[in-house]
């Protein structure tokens, strides 16, 4: 410990010095009585990061939504930790840590231990764009962002004032630099500087404050809601990867609902992601589907507010099933095989999102997969149901069903059936065949049971092969 602080009082760190040379100004100090937050809500690794940057004589904060939640009592999903460290000096600190980024590096250290390994995100303190402006392009495009700041600077440049504020674990202090602690009491959700300007650096900002309003419930500023409307035609610049990953985080934020209806009272919904237009229609032929939509939407923010997974796959399959069933019905009404007319329904309605926001393939092959399977659900006999019990998605597939039965798009029987033939043993599953074979009339055979194989038994030598 004489040594850790030997070193701290003796250190001639450029790094430091730019620091204190250059804070904007002094913020606010809010003590434990004031902001009140639990210990018990942060994460110890986050914890051991700050800890280890301060008594290498470096500042370390956890900063950002981590803050914020906590001063609302929520525990964060994630931490991130800002430092006046650079990143190759924060790197140096920590066994599993690396470089991640090309425009602005920043450092993933990866905590290992029961469960899921836990990454903390941490950043160097960034310079004001206005200090860098060589490195900025006339529309406010960003170049290149390696460019190191104060705390001061760092928090100027963050978007809305309750992701602007520092926690610092040892002291148990939070520094707030813009009134984020003022706001989070008003229930006011307000734009650090210009709004308008700030929307040009980066038009997903525009999307990130409704999905905060409406995790929050707060309040959109009238300044900070006022240009959304105007500016919104700059999300056709964004690249479509980032904006799929900004759209999915609002459908999946757990309040997915009520953020919609943030886009649509900003007017940000037209033209962004088609289905986004279907789901808010409120004509009358459009309500069975806005049902269907709904439920799913609600059962996805109960799994997400409940911390249990949800497979984005699944969720953009129940989005687009009313645009995919009505193509379907369609194609069958020409006359088309069943199968056939679900294969062209889904070329189809997959083609008519690719007008705005293109989904990623990885979800695609996932809704594809659950959409096919619909079909084979009404097949009950034979070996039909133990083939498709087996298949890898199965249980996606499933969940599907009672999705549309729950509409009352499908018989409620038939999720049913399913439910007591995943539950039922070898002569249970027979019996229950038998009794959809009487409901529909099917002549087919009774299913011949296969013998389950045993597995091998595994060897010390042996290897798994790698699909890939």
């Amino acid at each position: 410990m004489i040594t850790k602080f030997i070193k701290r009082i003796l250190r001639r760190d450029p790094m430091v010095k730019h620091t204190q040379a250059n804070n904007t100004g002094a913020p606010k100090r809010i003590p434990k009585k004031t902001h009140r937050i639990d210990p018990h809500l942060l994460s110890k690794n986050a914890v051991k990061v700050t800890d280890t940057l301060q008594q290498a004589g470096y500042e370390a904060f956890i900063v950002g939504g981590a803050v914020r939640d906590l001063v609302l009592g929520i525990g964060p999903k994630d931490f991130d930790v800002a430092t006046n460290a650079t990143p190759d000096q924060v790197q140096k600190l920590f066994r599993k840590a690396r470089l991640i980024g090309r425009r602005f590096q920043i450092v993933h250290v990866t905590f290992f231990g029961k469960g899921h390994p836990e990454i903390i995100e941490v950043s160097t303190f960034r310079a004001l764009l206005d200090n860098a402006g060589d490195h900025v392009a006339e529309s406010g495009r960003i170049l290149r962002d390696n460019v190191w700041g104060s705390q001061g600077e760092d928090a100027a440049r963050r978007d809305f004032s309750i992701n602007a504020m520092y926690y610092d674990p040892s002291s148990e202090t939070v520094l707030d630099y813009h009134g984020g602690m003022a706001d989070i009491q008003k229930k006011t959700l307000r734009m650090i500087g210009d709004p308008a300007k700030r929307y040009r650096e980066d038009p997903i900002r525009m999307l990130r404050a409704i999905r905060f309003a409406a995790k929050t419930e707060f309040t959109l500023e009238a300044a900070t809601r006022a240009p959304i409307a105007k500016l919104g035609t700059l999300l056709k610049d964004v690249p479509s990867a980032r904006l799929f990953d900004e759209i999915l985080k609002l459908l999946m934020s757990g309040y997915s609902w009520a953020a919609i209806q943030g886009l649509r009272d900003a007017g940000l919904h037209h033209g962004l992601l088609p289905l986004l237009d279907h789901i808010l229609d409120t004509s009358e032929d459009s309500k069975e589907a806005n049902q269907f939509v709904k439920l799913a939407l609600a059962n996805t923010d109960q799994r997400i507010q409940a911390g249990k997974s949800v497979s984005a796959g699944f969720l953009f399959a129940t989005l687009l099933w009313p645009d995919l069933l009505k193509n379907w019905n369609a194609n069958l009404a020409k006359g088309m095989a069943n199968i056939p007319a679900l294969q062209d329904a889904m070329d189809d309605t997959i083609a008519t999102q690719s007008s705005g926001m293109t989904i990623q393939r990885r979800f695609e092959s996932d809704m594809r997969e659950i959409w096919s399977m619909q079909p084979r659900f009404e097949k009950r006999v034979g070996r039909y149901p133990f083939r498709l019990i087996e298949s890898p998605r199965f249980r996606a597939g499933y969940d599907f069903l009672l999705l549309r039965c729950a509409t009352g798009e499908k018989e409620a029987s038939l999720g049913q059936w399913w439910t007591d033939f995943i539950a039922a043993d070898p002569s249970g599953q027979d019996a229950l065949m038998a009794s959809a074979k009487n409901e529909t009339g099917n002549s087919a055979s009774p299913a011949k049971r296969r013998r389950r194989r045993k597995p091998k038994s595994a060897t010390p030598t042996s290897v798994e092969s790698d699909p890939s």
